[in-house]
C-alpha cells in the first residue's frame, strides 16, 4: 500500500500514478502540507499528475544501495546540504539564547520520542528490537542510576547552567510548531507500523551522527571545538557530548533494523514515506527551537 508522504493518507492502489494524482488534487486545493511536498521535493510548477510519477520514482528508488542508505542520503540532503539547516548553523558556535531556545523546545519533543519508542517496543515480537528499545528509553529518559544520568536529566541541567529555573521549564508550554509536531509524531506510533515508526523516529537521531560529514554532510551538528575551552558551560558541554558520543551507534542500529524488517512485501514505500513525512516535522520543529531563542533573547 502507497502512502502520502505529506500527508501518509493510504492508498489501495499501489502505484506512483495513484500517489501523483493525490499529491497534485491536495495542491491544486492549497492544502499547505501537499504544496510544501511538491516544491521542495519535485517542482514548483503547476503540472499534471502523469508528469510527476518518474520523480516520484526517483524519489522512492534506492538504487544499488539499502533502505538505510537511502534515509541517510535523504536526511543529509535536508538538513546537511548546501543549505544546511538553519538551526545547525546557529549551533556551531551557539549563542546562550540558542542554547536556552534549544532546552525548552527539546524537553517537550524527548517526553514524546520515549513514549514513541515505548510504542515500537510494545508492538513488536522481535527481541532484538525489544531489547534496542529499552537501551534507548534508559539512555534518553531513565538513566543507569547515579552513575550516569539520561539524556533528557543533562538537558535540564544545561537549562538551571544557563540561569534558567528547571520548574519554570517544565511548566512552559511548547510553541505551535513543537506542539504540532509532537502531536503528529503520537498519532503516527499508534497508528503506524512498528517499523515505520522506528524509521520515522529514530532516524531523527542522525541530526548528532558526526559520521554524516564521511557520507556527504557540508558540516557536523555543531562545531566540536565547543567542546574545549568556555564558549558554553560545562553543563551544556555534557549535554552536547552525549549525543554526539552515542547517536553514532543508537542510528546506525536502528537503521539496521529498520532495512531488516522493511524488506518484507509491500513494506518499504510504506516505511519511506513516513519517513519524509517525520522529516518533515523536524525541520519545522527545529526552526521553533530558533524561535524560542528569539523570544527569550527579547
Amino acid at each position: 500500500m502507497t502512502k502520502c508522504p505529506a500527508c501518509l493518507a493510504s492508498f489501495a492502489t499501489a502505484d506512483y500514478v495513484t500517489l501523483a494524482g493525490h499529491l497534485t488534487e491536495r495542491a491544486g486545493e492549497s492544502d499547505p502540507r501537499h504544496v510544501r511536498w511538491l516544491n521542495q521535493n519535485l517542482t514548483r510548477k503547476k503540472t499534471e499528475p502523469e508528469a510527476l510519477v518518474p520523480g516520484l520514482r526517483r524519489v522512492y528508488d534506492i538504487g544499488t544501495g539499502s533502505v538505510k542508505t537511502w534515509i541517510q542520503g535523504k536526511f543529509i540532503a535536508k538538513f546537511f546540504g548546501t543549505q544546511p539547516h538553519p538551526f545547525v548553523v546557529a549551533l556551531q558556535h551557539p549563542t546562550r539564547a540558542t542554547l536556552r531556545g534549544y532546552v525548552v523546545e527539546h524537553q517537550h519533543f524527548l517526553r514524546q520520542w520515549v513514549r514513541s519508542c515505548a510504542f515500537v517496543m510494545a508492538r513488536t515480537d522481535q527481541p532484538k528490537v525489544i531489547l534496542y528499545e529499552l537501551d534507548n528509553l534508559n539512555t534518553e529518559f531513565g538513566g543507569y542510576g547515579p552513575g550516569r544520568v539520561s539524556h533528557y536529566e543533562l538537558l535540564l541541567r544545561m537549562g538551571e547552567s544557563l540561569g534558567m529555573d528547571r520548574s519554570r521549564v517544565l511548566a512552559t508550554p511548547p510553541l505551535p510548531s513543537t506542539r504540532d509536531a509532537i502531536a503528529e509524531w503520537n498519532e503516527i506510533a499508534r497508528r503506524e507500523p512498528w517499523v515505520s515508526v522506528l524509521a520515522a523516529m529514530h532516524s531523527l537521531e542522525l541530526i548528532a551522527n558526526r559520521d554524516l560529514v564521511h557520507q556527504g554532510a557540508s558540516l557536523r551538528y555543531f562545531d566540536p571545538a565547543i567542546l574545549e575551552g568556555s564558549e558554553i558551560t560545562d553543563a551544556a558541554k555534557n549535554f552536547l557530548r552525549e549525543g554526539y558520543e552515542a547517536d553514532v551507534g543508537h542510528s546506525d542500529e536502528a537503521l539496521d533494523l529498520v532495512t531488516e524488517f522493511s524488506a518484507e512485501a509491500g513494506t518499504r514505500e510504506d516505511v519511506q514515506s513516513t519517513f519524509l513525512r517525520s522529516i518533515d516535522l523536524f525541520d519545522d520543529y527545529l526552526l521553533a527551537r530558533l524561535e524560542r531563542a528569539d523570544r527569550l533573547e527579547a
